[in-house]
């Protein structure tokens, strides 16, 4: 769930979306400290999807269905504002590629498919991401950026597929399957660990208690050497 995970196997595939850490760690501690919690609790501690690109998701609907019955669409729409005939992008949507999309914008304007896009441009730097799009005179950035969020990578679904392997099987899992499967680990690790140290402290005990009762008999033991 914090890192995200995507793959396909023989007859399956995965689509997990990363989340923010610290959400998870509280929400599993909501699941430990109240076992019959619901998905309703968890999303007021797990608001959602956290992508390291940032961008803006949409889709409470898709988030729920997720956390419900793994799967669930979202959309990502990318952090954009409109300032002095400029449209200025500085977060994008997970997985896709900015030079790809720059590129796209580039080819609709010399295509012609969009009327009052005069050029596109990166200009990102070590301050963070940002992609300058200048608009002409007379035309309206708002509408561009309507057209550009339908036609390119601006605004990109997801789509929720949290298949996992639980207990040696693949399985579609809620995140309260995930919680609890990662509690039950969790536990299965913590008594193993507390097994193996019991039983390396009962070995040493085994010679300590030795050597107390030669203790004991200090001046024998002396002599026998």
């Amino acid at each position: 769930l914090v890192n995200g995970a995507s793959g396909i196997s023989a007859g399956y595939a995965t689509e997990i979306p990363p989340h923010n850490i610290e959400e998870i760690i509280k929400g599993v501690i909501k699941r430990i400290d109240k076992p019959n919690c619901t998905v309703d609790d968890i999303l007021n501690i797990v608001k959602g999807p956290d992508f390291p690109t940032g961008a803006i998701v949409q889709g409470k609907d898709g988030i729920k269905d997720a956390f419900e019955k793994g799967k669930g669409r979202i959309i990502i729409k990318s952090k954009a504002e409109i300032i002095d005939q400029q449209i200025i992008v500085t977060e994008i949507p997970y997985e896709v590629n900015k030079a790809v999309l720059v590129r796209k914008i580039d080819e609709l304007r010399l295509a012609k498919k969009v009327d009052g896009i005069l050029e596109v441009r990166d200009e990102t730097s070590k301050e963070g991401l940002r992609i300058v799009i200048d608009i002409k005179k007379g035309f309206e950035g708002e509408a561009i950026l309507n057209f550009l969020h339908k036609k390119t990578d601006l605004t990109k679904s997801f789509n929720y597929n949290m298949v996992a392997i639980n207990q040696k099987r693949p399985e579609l899992l809620g995140i309260l399957s995930i919680f609890d499967a990662y509690i039950y680990h969790q536990k299965e690790v913590v008594t193993n660990r507390s097994n193996f140290d019991l039983k390396k402290a009962q070995r040493r005990l085994h010679i300590v208690e030795g050597i107390i009762k030669m203790m004991d008999i200090l001046d024998a033991v002396i002599e026998t050497i």
